[in-house]
């Protein structure tokens, strides 16, 4: 397309203004997510991004090293959640949380939702 496959970085802007398009980085981006269907996500620390406008859409450009990470599995069951809603008289949303807070320990979240 271009003779030596050399352009003129001033030429190419124009050329895409000409088109329709537009381009602008986003300063500032500390971390971008992509979380995908299985629950895992590509996380991005520090990448590039820059916004680009084409025939009125948007879309983002994303540059940097991705590493995937697995989903964080809860460190207890639905069945666990229903024995403490069971035991402490509460509602599953409550036992829920309170397993959360206690990072699963069955017990300590009795414990606390018989104590409130």
């Amino acid at each position: 397309m271009f003779p030596g496959g050399k352009i003129d970085p001033r030429k190419l802007q124009r050329l895409m203004r000409e088109m329709g398009m537009e381009q602008e980085p986003i300063s500032g981006v500390e971390r971008v997510e992509i979380h995908l269907k299985d629950g895992s996500k590509l996380v991005f620390e520090k990448p590039q991004v820059i916004r680009m406008k084409i025939m009125n859409q948007e879309f983002y450009q994303v540059a940097g090293k991705a590493k995937r990470e697995k989903p964080e599995e809860e460190p207890f069951t639905d069945e666990d959640v229903k024995l403490v809603a069971e035991q402490a008289g509460v509602s599953e949303e409550e036992a829920r949380k309170a397993l959360e807070e206690t990072g699963g320990d069955l017990a300590e979240a009795i414990m606390r939702l018989q104590g409130e």
